[in-house]
């Protein structure tokens, strides 16, 4: 599609569509950590993003202002996609506060809102992270890491190879940890909220106050895991997708 997103599942049949949903990673995250989704979703088209400074971008200085990082996978989106077509948003962590600020900016366009969104493992966008790393000293960082459970721990142990990988993860952080909404502008598309059942990051009110950001339904569901549970139980994520997206298409 463009250097902003990959398509996952590119020989899926064009005529057997029924959606198209836009996949936005956590921090750190980048297409590989969903790759294996790809052979889940028979009738839906999966366009993962890949921020700048991971895998196949390693080469480019990561974003750490998340306007112009959305910026940039906004025009993307203009460029590459037809907004006629039924689609969805879903976002993990970090990923949730780049899907509501994409998703403002399409509201206040001439594009078709998305059929629905999907916020996962995020609180909503009046708060802000209340214990935040992003500003520590490298092991204070790294440490911080561990407890997020997002970073391979053979990663975290290697000093040389962390050492790579910091950049781009403390820009991650920056974007995650530093978002605050002050306007309160809802949504005007139904939202699907998915928490860890043991999820000691965030709070379920935090979760449930997304019910205040759109002017359609929302609903949530635990999934089984901590706050990295887009990872530990991703068939309960994939799970909850499917159904989410059949009931807004039938």
């Amino acid at each position: 599609m463009s250097k902003n997103f990959e398509i996952l599942n590119k020989e899926i049949n064009e005529n057997n569509i029924i959606a198209n949903l836009f996949i936005f990673p956590f921090a750190g995250g980048g297409v590989s950590a969903f790759r294996k989704w790809k052979d889940e979703f028979e009738d839906i088209k999966l366009l993962v993003a890949q921020y700048p400074g991971r895998e196949n971008r390693f080469s480019e200085n990561a974003i750490s202002d998340i306007n112009i990082l959305v910026d940039s996978l906004f025009e993307d989106m203009k460029e590459s996609f037809d907004f006629r077509k039924p689609y969805y948003l879903f976002g993990h962590s970090m990923g949730t506060k780049i899907v509501y600020e994409i998703a403002l900016k399409i509201k206040n366009s001439r594009y078709a809102n998305p059929r629905g969104i999907i916020i996962s493992g995020g609180r909503a966008p009046m708060y802000k992270e209340p214990n935040p790393i992003y500003h520590l000293d490298d092991d204070g960082f790294i440490e911080g890491l561990r407890r997020y459970e997002g970073t391979p721990k053979e990663i975290l142990d290697n000093k040389d190879l962390i050492s790579i990988f910091l950049p781009t993860l403390r820009a991650d952080f920056v974007i995650d940890e530093d978002y605050q909404d002050t306007k309160f502008e809802k949504l005007e598309s139904p939202i699907l909220g998915l928490m860890g059942d043991k999820d000691q990051e965030m709070t379920l009110d935090e979760l449930i106050k997304w019910q205040d950001y759109t002017t359609k339904e929302f609903t949530y569901r635990y999934i089984d895991g901590k706050h990295m549970f887009v990872n530990t139980s991703p068939e309960s994520v994939i799970k909850e997708i499917k159904e989410f997206i059949k009931v807004n298409e039938n």
